[in-house]
């Protein structure tokens, strides 16, 4: 029996070829009956072939049945999200060939092929499988030129203006939730279009130039949808979110990025290892599907009690065997994209000897060894690199769940940080403060338990702190790290045991004086400025008498004036934060990340040192709405 087998299973050129074709007449023909109701079905039927030997045939397939039927966008985008949380690399594969097949046809103005590859992103991003840092950059592309009122280009004028109008009736509910910012700087564009149209078309006389009539009545209608906040418009139909948001792979991919489409995938090739492709793919498919389920679920259904039982943690030897991988798959590794794809992989191969069916915490235990394994790597160095905070990076910008793992082990190497020797700690503050910086940790979630009192802190705490916030400042700049800690009205309650500065009073003062003196022994007073102030204006506390006497504090006004006043400063909120956070909801750099919102791929330092736009209005008010919005990319990035 044994001798048969292996006999089957190696298989000649012929046995390949014959397989292939098969395949690919499976897939179209599984695609072809796709509907909302047999979704569940194919995807089994899906997974039961080689989606790793045979996926750019399936991608192909899938781009073009979405070409020849537009309206499948949303089904096939919920059939990609199903299996790109298991197979990340057949999302990625989609993404890439898909914004070649946009930049390619943008260029020879092949209008069908470019409606096709936007609703087919919009819908991707939709289903969380992209970032939607993709779809602003095209909405940016598509209005930063629109002027219309030049005759020789009114007619692609109006055509991007059109393409801008379908992207927002397709991600517009989606865009009001996750990047309410970006999508108001859209939206006064348009304002500005419509009314620079208005302006065109009186000044033309014969008509020829301007807006048409089905753009400003599209535009008109859009604006009118942002009004009621994109009400009663689902950012997916009922029956087709079918993924678990922990379990969702987002990817951050941007026009400027470097991409390939593997083309060779689609053109058949003799496999030399084909046996051992396959049976790496039995194990896969067994990890994704359970091993006695293959017909109607996904997943084994199980009592609790077999769950409780299930549920067992790697043993020492185990723990530490994975640990020792870990480590040389970073030290080995050439650059951090290349260790970032190796653990990741890495990661999901010990999931799948990993034989439980408690899939979420096998997960999670799994992904805050790696997490907790970076860090610890990172703190061994004799100096530090930056090298680990990318890794870092780019492990946070996949989704929330790698997020709250980081913010959780920052909490836990806070908790614990005396017992590290100072060369550690340095570089533990660097990483953490690395990732500060880059906007992948939100400060709101980090710091709210933080608070930097001499009862509070010890010198460890303290020296970890130091080191955060001088690697803030080496990338961002000193402006910069005060206009995000200082000058931010949303971040200040969560951050008030650090910049204790609203919500204060006398008996706060002894909390102020020590934070002061601490970012004055750091060489960083200037953040100490509000502090100051807020220090000299202090109210007194109330009397007790409690015990028959009356207990107050006198603060010396002269000693305050004499130490602080000299230095001349008007205190001021900031600069008109309305004007780049209209309101609590836009405000993405401190709260928590929708990857953002997955975002992996790592900003250049340029991007880092964000300018800040100033509440004047310009002269044209296009270009500055434009410049606003390029900004918000620049951070989205």
């Amino acid at each position: 029996m044994e001798n048969s087998t292996t006999t089957v299973t190696q298989p000649d050129e012929s046995y390949q070829r014959t397989k292939w074709i098969e395949t690919k007449k499976n897939i179209k023909q599984l695609l072809q009956q796709l509907t909302p109701s047999n979704i569940k079905q194919t995807v089994l039927q899906l997974f039961q072939i080689n989606l790793l030997r045979y996926q750019g045939l399936f991608i192909r397939e899938i781009m073009k049945q979405q070409i020849r039927i537009t309206t499948n966008a949303e089904l096939y985008g919920s059939l990609i999200s199903i299996i790109n949380s298991k197979i990340p690399e057949i999302g990625e594969l989609l993404i890439n060939r898909l914004v070649l097949q946009f930049k390619k046809n943008y260029l020879q103005n092949n209008k069908n092929l470019i409606n096709s590859s936007i609703i087919f992103i919009c819908q991707l991003v939709k289903s969380t499988v992209l970032n939607e840092i993709l779809i602003l950059q095209i909405l940016q592309m598509l209005l930063e030129s629109n002027v219309p009122n030049n005759n020789n280009n009114n007619n692609n004028n109006n055509n991007n203006i059109e393409l801008a109008i379908m992207v927002l009736k397709q991600t517009g509910s989606y865009l009001f939730k996750h990047s309410n910012t970006a999508l108001i700087m859209i939206l006064n564009r348009l304002k500005d279009i419509l009314q620079d149209g208005a302006n065109a078309n009186a000044n033309g006389g014969n008509g020829g130039v301007g807006l048409s009539s089905w753009n400003r009545k599209s535009i008109e209608y859009i604006l009118k949808l942002a009004r009621n906040d994109f009400k009663n418009i689902p950012i997916i139909k009922n029956g087709l979110d079918l993924v678990e948001t922990e379990d969702k792979e987002t990817h951050v991919i941007t026009l400027e990025d470097k991409l390939y489409s593997r083309d060779h995938l689609n053109v058949f090739s003799v496999d030399e290892e084909y046996l051992d492709h396959e049976n790496e793919y039995i194990e896969l498919k067994k990890e994704i599907l359970g091993e006695t389920d293959h017909e109607n679920e996904i997943q084994v259904i199980e009592t609790t009690k077999n769950y409780e039982q299930k549920i067992t943690d790697m043993s020492q030897s185990e723990l530490l065997q994975y640990q020792k991988t870990v480590y040389l798959t970073i030290m080995s590794s050439m650059s951090s994209d290349e260790a970032v794809h190796k653990l990741l992989k890495l990661n999901f191969k010990s999931k799948i000897k990993n034989k439980t069916k408690t899939k979420t915490k096998t997960n999670s235990n799994d992904n805050e060894i790696l997490a907790d394994m970076v860090i610890k790597c990172c703190s061994q160095e004799k100096t530090y690199s930056k090298y680990y905070g990318i890794i870092g990076e780019k492990l946070i910008s996949r989704n929330d769940h790698w997020h709250n793992l980081f913010i959780k082990l920052f909490k836990y190497y806070y908790d614990i940080i005396e017992n590290f020797e100072t060369n550690s700690l340095r570089n533990l503050g660097k990483f953490f403060g690395h990732l500060f910086a880059s906007d992948k940790l939100a400060l709101d979630q980090a710091w709210s338990n933080i608070k930097l009192t001499e009862q509070d802190t010890n010198p460890a705490k303290r020296i970890l702190l130091k080191f955060i916030f001088q690697e803030m400042i080496e990338e961002l700049g000193i402006n910069e790290v005060k206009e995000r800690l200082i000058n931010d009205d949303y971040l200040k309650p969560y951050i008030k045991g650090i910049f204790p500065v609203i919500n204060v009073d006398g008996k706060d003062a002894d909390a102020i004086r020590f934070s002061i003196n601490f970012f004055t022994a750091i060489g960083l007073g200037v953040l100490t400025e509000e502090m100051r102030y807020v220090l000299d204006n202090l109210s007194e506390p109330e009397e007790e008498d409690d015990r028959g006497r009356s207990r107050s504090r006198s603060y010396s006004r002269s000693a305050s004036s004499s130490s602080y006043n000299s230095r001349s400063r008007s205190y001021s909120r900031s600069q008109s934060r309305s004007s780049r956070s209209p309101n609590p909801r836009g405000r993405q750099r401190f709260k928590t990340k929708k990857h953002n919102h997955n975002e992996s791929r790592t900003p250049s330092r340029e991007n880092l040192k964000r300018k800040r736009s100033e509440s004047v209005t310009d002269r044209n008010g296009n270009n500055n709405n434009n410049n606003n919005l390029q900004d918000l990319l620049n951070n989205l990035k």
